[in-house]
């Protein structure tokens, strides 16, 4: 008799309707942000709507391909888990800085491709240091990325930043009959319904928001059919010291924020990340970003509104995020596809992001439920990474008046959490701090007590 190996449900192909209707719920999670970075570089730099569109299409055409390459991967190439791939917005402040003062895209691309290699020769470095990653850190980056992105939940129920009708109460209303339909189909719905309850609140939320004014599609009409993103359409690409140097340090927020995002869902699916696997994750974010660089578009790196859906509908096959990536390739070739994605009003998806930006703040404090904090400082160390994540959410211009590299790493309330995590944890379960520390296997004193930092992550997941 023949025995079959069971497949790990991140390895599962689920059938071809299944994947199209979970692929596109994953797109629609994303494409408000993917789209919001070409936007606001093209905007402040005052491109023409023609450029505009051609920067969308781009970036829509590269965050497919990226999502299959970490998705599906080759070689040492690819962490093979559900990630979406999308623009950091990490690097919305020094792209526009660099566009604005005389450089322009050239100068942008030039700086994101030195960015991307470096992600590519430090990605191995960066894998190393898994160990120093424990759920204490883990579980407190997963917390703050969670929360860090219910403001922009809160902006799209309200009409959209900027919006003339900002705060009226029919968006609201909109945004809280989503996100009750969301609800409503994940706890009432069949099985198959409830793990696509995001799609149908936005479907179904769309129909309703027609009629009513919400939305038109004039754009759609317009767009062109057929668009092909060529590599440095804006022209060759320039390298400024200053403009590379305030990319690379982007880089190394964005590789800290992927770190936290490929070990959450690691842990959501099962398959924990170790030190290869997240090498190979962000070497595939490395490849995208200098893919970015050529093809006229920005940094890439992990989407936590999709590690979010991913928790929400427990559904974990790569394949699901690798149709998803498919059909980004679609609308980046077909612009007035993406027309149509693009006419779905703000509060619609600020009902469905409430949902789907929440779980991911409650799975950091499952993760953190595994942690003991009794009789040590693990509850300080989450508290101050916590507040110092939260400062640039709730104040937003309070690091204005610092040097603009500081402002890059700080500004990102989920980088700014996430360092803050990182050293604190060093300071006070890795650095000795008592004289009844016990020494560690590897001879670093744990300085007291730890949960999960000698055992395997499997064992703590």
């Amino acid at each position: 008799m023949t025995t079959t190996v069971p497949v790990h449900p991140v390895d599962e192909v689920p059938p071809v309707r299944q994947l199209a209707a979970f692929g596109l719920q994953h797109v629609l999670a994303m494409y408000a942000g993917a789209v919001a970075v070409p936007l606001i570089v093209g905007g402040a730099m005052k491109l023409s709507p023609a450029d505009l569109a051609y920067l969308i299409t781009a970036d829509l055409l590269v965050c497919g391909i990226a999502t299959l390459i970490q998705c599906v991967g080759f070689w040492r190439v690819g962490v093979r888990l559900p990630i979406m791939q999308g623009c950091t917005f990490a690097a919305v402040s020094p792209m526009v800085l660099i566009g604005t003062t005389g450089g322009g895209l050239p100068a942008i691309y030039g700086s994101v491709i030195v960015a991307g290699l470096a992600i590519v020769l430090l990605a191995p470095v960066f894998g190393k240091l898994l160990r120093f990653f424990p759920p204490l850190v883990t579980g407190t980056a997963i917390l703050i990325i969670g929360v860090s992105l219910l403001p922009v939940a809160g902006n799209w129920a309200a009409g959209g930043a900027g919006s003339k009708d900002f705060g009226i109460p029919k968006n609201l209303g909109l945004a809280l009959f989503v996100l009750l339909l969301v609800l409503g189909v994940q706890r009432f719905a069949p099985a198959f319904l409830s793990r696509i309850a995001v799609l149908i609140g936005i479907a179904v939320g769309l129909a309703v928001a027609i009629p009513f004014g919400f939305t038109d599609f004039g754009g759609v009409g317009d767009a062109d059919w057929l668009g092909i993103s060529t590599p440095f359409h804006f022209g060759a690409p320039t390298f400024h010291v200053s403009a590379i140097v305030s990319m690379l340090v982007v880089a190394l927020v964005t590789m800290t924020e992927t770190t936290g995002d490929l070990i959450a869902v690691g842990e959501m699916t099962g398959r924990a990340v170790e030190p290869r696997s997240l090498a190979d994750g962000l070497r595939a974010d490395g490849l995208s970003t200098v893919l970015g660089g050529v093809f006229n578009t920005f940094p890439y790196t992990a989407y936590a509104q999709n590690v979010g859906l991913v928790g929400m509908t427990r559904v974990r096959s790569r394949w699901v995020v690798a149709a998803a990536g498919g059909i980004l390739v679609l609308l980046g070739l077909l612009p007035k596809l993406g027309a149509v994605v693009a006419a779905i009003p703000a509060p619609v998806l600020g009902g469905a992001g409430l949902v789907m930006f929440g779980t991911v703040a409650a799975s950091g404090l499952r993760t953190l439920a595994q942690v003991d904090f009794k009789d040590n400082h693990n509850l300080t160390v989450v508290a101050v990474s916590v507040a110092v994540g939260m400062l640039p959410v709730g104040v937003p211009t309070v690091y204005e008046k610092f040097p603009d590299w500081i402002q890059t790493v700080m500004d990102s309330g989920i980088s700014a959490g996430c360092l803050t995590a990182i050293v604190l944890n060093l300071l006070f379960n890795h650095l000795p701090a008592k004289a009844t520390s016990v020494p560690e296997a590897d001879g670093l004193p744990s300085g007291g007590g730890e949960q999960g930092v000698e055992e395997s992550r499997e064992e703590v997941v």
